[in-house]
Formats: C-alpha cells, structure tokens, sequence
C-alpha cells in the first residue's frame, strides 16, 4: 500500500526528517575525535577495599556454588560474592587461583569442566589495578560462574591455571602480553601478539593511545584525535 494517500507524490510522514535534525553516529557521536564509536562511555567502578558482597541468600544456583567452594576451602577462600544482573562473581586471592579452579572443575556439584576464557582488565584508580577474569560454565549443570583476581604492579603474579584448564593456555599468555599478569607456574609464558623484545604493555590504561613508533614494520600510529574519522 502507497505511503502516500493523495496520490500527488509527497513523501509519508515516516519519510521525513525533521527540520534541523542531524544524524549522528553510535550512542550518540559528533566531532569528539573518539574514532570507537562509544564518545567516552565511562562507567563507575568500584575503588580499592570498596567490593561489598551481595546480601545472601543469593539465589538461583548460586548460594550452591558458593557453599560448596566454602566447605572445601574454609569461609576465608572468597573474598567477596556479587551478584550484578543476574551473574555471580566470586572473588578470590591470586594464589588460590588454581585451587578454586579445580574445585570448580571436579566437585560432583559443581563440575565446571570448561574455561571459556581468561581476561585482563586495568583499573588504575585501585591499589590491586590488574585484575584477571575467568569465565566458567558447568555443561553438566548448564550454568555460569565468573572467578575474578586482583594484583598490583609490585607484584603482579597470579597462579596459572592451565593444569587445569589447557584452554587457558593460550589465553594466559595474552593477558601476560597484553596487560603484564606473571601467570605462576604457565609452561611457556612468552608474549602471544608483540614482539619477544617489546617494552611496555599495550592494554594498560596508562599505556600511551598513539605515536608509538612500530619497530619491526617501520610505520607510525597517529594519536586518536589525530586519526582521519569518516562523518
């Protein structure tokens, strides 16, 4: 059916654009410079000593999950339990990595066969700035758990995981590349992405966004608000 009822050609009302509106880009972007398309997006987050576990019960499967890691590493073994949309993060010490791992894994309870992933995240308002992020799934049980560690830069060490999962392998060795976590007990920790000799690390918040000189292909990175943005 034409959008137009008077047959003289004009355009329907859901065809026009308002006079004086102007089409802008993701969330909202107009002449910022931030060529990723989020125009500074900054979320809070919480500060060093400031994580406050959720109130229990915490529902779902998760009070489960929670008290079986507890029985088997005493009430000491998390550091704080948050619950936030729906998902459960369990925050524990970068030395019980791996032990909180293979509780996870081998539990008649729990079994949380597979690693999905190893993340690095770089908050530099808190003391313990680097943190690693591993995301668990149960596919006996179908369910989701999220571990999570802290350090700082003094001693950014955390105990690797790879024992018990390989799929951490790869995974550990970027976060080492990428954010400079000394993953303890790895079998290979080398760089995965830059080169053996790179200095610095290039998912830090502190590590500079452009004009970096690229050693091994002779070419030169523009700063962001330097970088041609298509309007």
């Amino acid at each position: 059916m034409s959008s137009d009822p008077t047959g003289t050609g004009a355009s329907g009302p859901d065809d026009v654009q308002p006079v004086g509106m102007q089409r802008k880009g993701l969330f909202g972007v107009s002449d910022t410079g931030d060529t990723s398309g989020f125009g500074g997006l900054v979320q809070a987050q919480p500060t060093a000593g400031d994580l406050v576990s959720t109130s229990e019960p915490l529902g779902e499967y998760f009070d489960e999950v929670v008290a079986a890691l507890r029985e088997a590493h005493g009430d000491e073994i998390t550091r704080a339990v948050i619950v936030d949309r729906g998902e459960l993060t369990i925050h524990v010490a970068p030395d019980r990595v791996a032990d909180v791992c293979k509780t996870m894994r081998d539990d008649e309870g729990l079994r949380f066969e597979l690693c999905n992933s190893v993340s690095g995240v770089d908050y530099p308002d808190q003391r313990n700035r680097l943190h690693v992020v591993y995301h668990l799934t149960s596919m006996t049980y179908r369910r989701r758990v999220r571990l999570e560690t802290a350090v700082g830069l003094e001693n950014p060490t955390v105990a690797s995981v790879t024992a018990v999962y390989p799929t951490a392998d790869w995974q550990e060795r970027e976060a080492y590349d990428m954010f400079g976590v000394v993953f303890e007990g790895h079998p290979h920790l080398t760089r995965i992405l830059m080169p053996d000799d790179w200095e610095g690390f290039p998912q830090r918040k502190d590590y500079p966004l452009g004009g970096i000189a690229v050693e091994y292909k002779g070419a030169h990175i523009p700063p962001p608000d330097e970088r041609r943005a298509y309007k």
